[in-house]
């Protein structure tokens, strides 16, 4: 199975004042003072980090991937084992491998008791301290502010902290969103008490930590948890304070207001996820092995929903009537949570068999593989083929299309293509349909062609009597030239 957790290659090694170092890949173990290893794992599609902290040939993970194999293989590489697991907080954007790792190993998991998780844990609060190595402690620091549960692991050697694990609290170049928990019916966890709290957290806790204690976040830029973020994957406390728009001095009612304004739609799937997560979820590769195949002549069309996750070149020559089109793609999973509620059953189309398993992997990476009633392996004979889009006659007659631009209000902003456009996000768009005029056939576009291919599908779905165009990747040579028009006035 191919899997979209990327492991990299480079270890971190931490040269410290007080002789205390870590490993790095070439370096091979430490002779003198104490040893210990940090490994980073990334998701890119989600912008998700998780950890291993490894000493003495024992290894604690911090907030895994749903899909455990990575962290095995790596344990067994290093000739190390997995004694702990430790969930910074019930994550809201992705599902989290911890329960089956507790299974399948045998080992505690470590969280905040604000949580109120239904899993098996350990207490994991301030004050509170796993033991690697006589030398290699992690300590638990309550910051709450992105959720009132949430944690961060400091790493101390010898005494000294070293790093600090920072879950979605602090993240580099800005902190974590304050408005998901409202939605997973926590009215305690309202976000303006939650904004407060991360006022507290950066002031009280992250503050008091010196300046070169390196920050590993459990995101990085392009997360949904949070906004303009650094592309980074480490920092350290001391650039935090300094670069870090969070950590400018401004009274805490100002801080509050700076940190709810224009956060982006939360998806639909965020609720979900942050109560899957409080369970633990049911092991990977069963829930994937009970999907079945199927074909057209299996379902109704006319009841179902389809997600066909072909080229968007593909799907415009030919598709299955009534499908959406949700092209693979890095982050393309988020977008099935965003616009497919939990608990609404769909099918999903790809163009081989050996496809399956890895569109599959990625939907159970926010915990929609159970709502997957089957997958299709694309038929050229079954479908339909979408109306083309003519850039000619598009040009000469543009005052006969309703044009939508389906990009987020920030970049319509910064760059208005057609001025005559209607604007919906993407995001709002099943919620909207009935904002968008039908008298004449309807011209879709984004930025780049991804998110158009998705919105004229819905729209041609739910909008079946109206033609709808999608001007894809067209749209760039629209773009460009209204930039270099724009630049020039």
């Amino acid at each position: 199975m191919n899997r979209r957790i990327f492991i990299h290659r480079s270890f971190f090694a931490l040269a410290l004042t007080t002789g205390v170092k870590g490993i790095s890949c070439s370096g091979g173990r430490e002779k003198k003072g104490s040893e210990y290893l940090i490994k980073q794992f990334e998701d890119t599609g989600l912008a998700q980090f998780s950890y291993a902290v490894e000493a003495e040939n024992k290894i604690v993970l911090i907030d895994p991937a749903r899909d455990p194999q990575p962290y095995y293989a790596y344990a067994s590489a290093r000739g190390a084992r997995i004694i702990g697991v430790v969930e910074t907080h019930p994550h809201a954007d992705f599902v989290s491998g911890h329960l089956q790792i507790h299974r399948e190993k045998n080992v505690p998991i470590y969280v905040s008791a604000l949580a109120k998780v239904s899993y098996p844990s350990e207490r994991f609060d301030d004050g509170d301290t796993i033991k690697i190595s006589n030398d290699v402690v992690l300590r638990a620091l309550n910051t709450p502010g992105h959720s009132p549960d949430s944690i961060s692991i400091v790493l101390q050697v010898a005494g000294k902290d070293i790093a600090v694990f920072s879950g979605d609290a602090l993240l580099l170049g800005g902190v974590g969103r304050p408005d998901l928990r409202e939605y997973s019916g926590e009215a305690i966890a309202q976000r303006y008490h939650l904004a407060r709290q991360m006022y507290h957290s950066l002031f009280t806790k992250y503050s008091l930590l010196d300046d070169d204690v390196i920050v590993y976040p459990a995101h990085g830029a392009g997360t949904l948890c949070a906004t303009a973020l650094s592309d980074a994957k480490q920092s350290t406390i001391g650039h935090e304070k300094q670069h870090n728009t969070a950590f400018q001095k401004r009274a805490e009612d100002d801080f509050v207001r700076l940190l709810l304004a224009e956060q982006p739609i939360v998806p639909a799937y965020f609720p979900f996820d942050v109560e899957i997560n409080k369970k633990g979820a049911t092991d990977l590769s069963p829930a994937l092995d009970s999907i079945p195949t199927v074909t057209t002549r299996e379902i109704d069309l006319a009841k179902s929903l389809v997600i066909d996750t072909r080229p968007s070149k593909q799907y415009h020559g030919s598709h299955l009537k009534g499908s959406i089109n949700i092209p693979e793609r890095a982050k393309s999973e988020t977008w099935v949570g965003t616009l497919v509620e939990p608990e609404r059953g769909f099918f999903v189309v790809v163009d081989k068999e050996s496809e399956a398993r890895d569109r599959l992997a990625k939907l159970a990476k926010i915990g929609y593989e159970g709502f997957v009633q089957g997958v299709m392996i694309y038929q050229e004979g079954d479908g339909l083929a979408s109306t083309a889009f003519n850039k000619e006659n598009f040009d000469r007659n543009q005052q006969d299309y309703h044009i939508l631009d389906v990009r987020n209000a920030s970049e319509v902003e910064s760059n208005p293509v057609f001025k005559q456009a209607k604007h919906i996000a993407l995001a709002d768009l099943t919620q909207a349909l009935d904002r968008i005029p039908t008298d004449k056939p309807i011209a879709v576009h984004c930025a780049s062609g991804y998110r158009s291919a998705i919105a004229s599908s819905i729209i041609k779905k739910y909008r079946p009597e109206v033609e709808v165009i999608d001007i894809g990747e067209e749209i760039k040579g629209y773009s460009a030239s209204n930039k270099k028009a724009n630049d020039i006035n």
